[in-house]
């Protein structure tokens, strides 16, 4: 039985791009329907996979789902028909420069994980007028590797530590650990101003909400969700500091709109540092001063393993600038 896809078989498949029944096998069980979409239709843009979950034409079952409805082995997924333009993949191209980036921030590897200090400026994955993202360059990378999923985030001008999964065994025990609060993340930033040494928890509920550009905005609301985050000073001058974080929630901006709220916003974020008299002499068009710093999760053989990632250049100069480093 042929299929494009390895991780599934296909059944009463009708002409090229119509409706097709997929039953879902192993290597898809307990994948979100969103991602396993976005596998399956290469080139479709996330837009249009959305939309199509949306408006009930994607059933699981023969029942409408949602983004996030989890996929289970023997259920069979209705894929609506799609445009053949949409369905042709498009070819990703790693320059050597990134490559070469890459190849260097490689923190860990083994059979199920590998741990990369991604750069500053990449997008951990392609969409929203980017090309290419880390996770599409890394499959480029790894073409042997048929599995390769973020397990966690970054915003795309934030540099460090992130985890990728090598196997869908590996992406449920990290998921675990994440929901289960068993990972331990720490973040370094330099902010605008003396963080005072008493303030060591933030604790206020953050809200998303999107302009009418399509921008993502986050802002403190009583109605949004709990969160909190906590902060340690590590260096501390008149213009700015180089304080240590710590979320105990995982919200989207979180230690972004913290920071801001807090009054003390971080240096270079061109999101939520609205106030210019704020920013350190010489630091006006600095990058995002936001570094996941430290990371630390457990292994499938239950090994504990901490991973720390150093300052690329530009972040060791801007705080080399400001009297922090």
């Amino acid at each position: 039985m042929s299929s494009s896809n390895p991780s599934v078989r296909h059944s009463g498949e009708g002409k090229q791009y119509g409706v097709r029944m997929i039953e879902v096998t192993g290597k898809n069980d307990s994948q979100r329907v969103d991602n396993f979409l976005i596998g399956l239709l290469k080139g479709v843009p996330k837009s249009k996979i959305y939309r199509i979950i949306r408006k009930g034409e994607v059933r699981i079952n023969k029942k409408r789902c949602k983004p996030e409805t989890k996929l289970s082995v023997g259920d069979v997924v209705r894929v609506p028909p799609v445009q053949a333009d949409e369905t042709k993949s498009k070819q990703v191209f790693v320059g050597d420069a990134l490559a070469e980036v890459l190849k260097n921030a490689v923190l860990y590897e083994d059979e199920a994980v590998l741990v990369i200090n991604k750069p500053a400026g990449l997008a951990v994955h392609g969409g929203s007028g980017v090309n290419l993202g880390l996770i599409e360059a890394l499959r480029t990378r790894y073409p042997k590797h048929q599995f390769l999923e973020l397990v966690h985030r970054l915003d795309r001008d934030t540099s460090g530590v992130i985890l990728i999964a090598k196997s869908r065994p590996a992406l449920r025990h990290l998921h675990a650990q994440f929901r289960e609060d068993k990972v331990t993340k720490v973040y370094h930033l330099a902010v605008c101003g003396t963080w005072p040494k008493r303030k060591q928890l933030v604790d206020a509920p953050l809200k998303k909400n999107e302009l009418k550009s399509g921008e993502r905005m986050v802002t403190v609301d009583q109605e949004g969700k709990r969160s909190q985050t906590c902060f340690r000073v590590l260096v501390a001058t008149k213009h700015a500091s180089l304080v240590e974080a710590k979320p105990v929630t995982g919200r989207t901006h979180q230690i972004r709109v913290h920071a801001a709220h807090s009054g003390h916003p971080i240096v270079g974020d061109k999101k939520y540092l609205l106030d210019v008299d704020r920013i350190p002499p010489g630091q006006e068009r600095c990058r995002l001063m936001l570094h996941a710093r430290r990371l630390s999760f457990s292994l499938l053989d239950e090994r504990r393993l901490t991973l720390e990632a150093e300052y690329d250049q530009d972040f060791s100069d801007a705080l080399v600038q400001m009297g922090l480093l």
